[in-house]
């Protein structure tokens, strides 16, 4: 038996390290976003994924509707490419 844990060990020790290194910090991550995106509101300034700047004039649940400053046009992008 304690050669088998004495195997498993350094197994056991690299999930841990990828856990604290890699997975929990994107977690972390995605939570803010997604936070960040449920706090979007009328008039902020935003960047979508696409590079398109423009101030929030409509949210919807799961939409938003920018004007964008140059010609003062309106697009409607699905909130996850702010």
């Amino acid at each position: 038996m304690p050669k088998m844990l004495a195997s498993l060990l350094p197994l056991i020790a690299l999930f841990a390290v990828m856990y604290f290194l890699m997975i929990r910090p994107q977690q972390k991550q995605q939570k803010q976003l997604m936070d960040m995106r449920n706090a979007i509101k009328v008039g902020d300034e935003v960047i979508t994924i696409g590079g398109v700047k423009g101030t929030i004039v409509s949210v919807t649940d799961d939409s938003v509707i920018l004007e964008t400053a140059s010609q003062k046009t309106r697009l409607e992008f699905v909130k996850n490419a702010i």
